[in-house]
């Protein structure tokens, strides 16, 4: 099959294109930036671009878009909806235009909002921020593509948070924390995440291009669920760090914070590691049900322990996870173009 990629030199994306290699497709990568490891098959272009995307996909059968604006930093806000909205409006059009059939749109779980506890696909959407709210729009743009033809097939995927070697998002940058011995509990720490490891999801973003017609719309977690205690614990055995600060920061005071840090962005035009979003995100429980994808016959590459593990191993290799990792068989910013 032939695939053109949307946002393929991401963290994701990277991933992904090493998996369609490896099962012999044939792709193409769309995005701002050329990917390292592939830049023949890269084209450069921005997603809101109807034009540029339907000519890249030109002779292609499916479409995959991991591209998304998604920070928590984003300004204007509008850059959502731009990026998210407008790109989904211009990967139909090139659709349409070139008699493609088959997309996978990677959504995000964001579009439950915060405190869901185990929201399943049918559970009424409420998001919190315009990142969920202008990825559930772009959902609507999507089912109204495939709605237009029986023949054609859309598999929606919404990925709980993504973590992996090489990412710098919310689970190393809590590694990272964990590992200077100065980590301040926020909250009670027993709300729970549900996680998603990258090595994982993109040979299940891969699998999608044979889903049948019509709209297939599944959650995407590495069950277990953690608490947020649970997590921090198995940070500090697998990195070997025993000297733990005790504080915890009650949440509305952690929050309070988080306020003066977005303020402080805005006087200085910086980006601080501490926002109150961040700070709300990190204390809320943030978990899905995945009985669809287990029922689907999905099962996992890797279990979560082994995909921590293997995480921590890359991204800090001087702590004691690099000592107990190995390369063992397995069990069984802004991207918008």
């Amino acid at each position: 099959m032939k695939v053109l990629v949307v946002g393929g030199s991401g963290f994701i994306g990277s991933r992904l294109l090493e998996v369609l290699h490896e099962q012999g497709h044939q792709f193409t990568n769309f995005d701002r930036h050329r990917s390292t490891k592939f830049p023949e098959q890269s084209i450069t272009g921005d997603v809101r671009s109807a034009d540029e995307l339907t000519a890249a996909s030109v002779g292609h059968d499916a479409i995959i878009n991991l591209a998304a604006e998604h920070r928590d930093d984003v300004s204007p806000l509008s850059l959502y909806t731009e990026v998210n909205v407008g790109g989904a409006h211009a990967l139909v059009a090139a659709a349409e235009a070139n008699g493609i059939q088959r997309i996978v749109f990677t959504s995000t779980v964001a579009i439950y909002g915060l405190d869901k506890n185990n929201a399943a696909e049918d559970s009424v959407p409420e998001p919190f921020n315009e990142y969920g709210r202008s990825k559930l729009v772009a959902e609507g743009v999507f089912s109204e593509w495939a709605n237009a033809d029986a023949a054609r097939s859309l598999a929606m995927v919404r990925p709980s948070v993504v973590f992996g070697e090489g990412n710098r998002g919310n689970v190393y940058n809590l590694a990272k924390q964990v590992s200077s011995g100065r980590f301040i509990m926020v909250g009670k720490g027993e709300n729970k995440k549900s996680m998603a490891y990258v090595g994982n999801i993109v040979g299940y973003i891969a699998s999608r291009l044979e889903a049948p017609a019509g709209i297939e719309i599944r959650n995407f977690a590495d069950k277990p669920d953690l608490s947020t205690k649970d997590l921090i614990s198995i940070l500090r055995d697998e990195m070997n760090i025993h000297a733990a600060s005790g504080l915890r920061l009650p949440l509305a005071l952690g929050i309070a914070a988080g306020y003066v840090f977005d303020a402080a962005a805005k006087i200085t035009r910086r980006t601080f590691p501490i926002s109150a979003v961040r700070i709300r995100k990190f204390a809320a429980d943030t978990t899905v049900n995945t009985d669809r994808l287990r029922d689907s016959g999905y099962t996992a590459t890797y279990s979560l322990q082994e995909a921590l593990k293997r995480t921590l191993a890359s991204e800090f290799p001087t702590s004691g996870a690099s000592a107990r990792s190995t390369d063992s068989a397995p069990n069984s910013d802004r991207n918008p173009s």
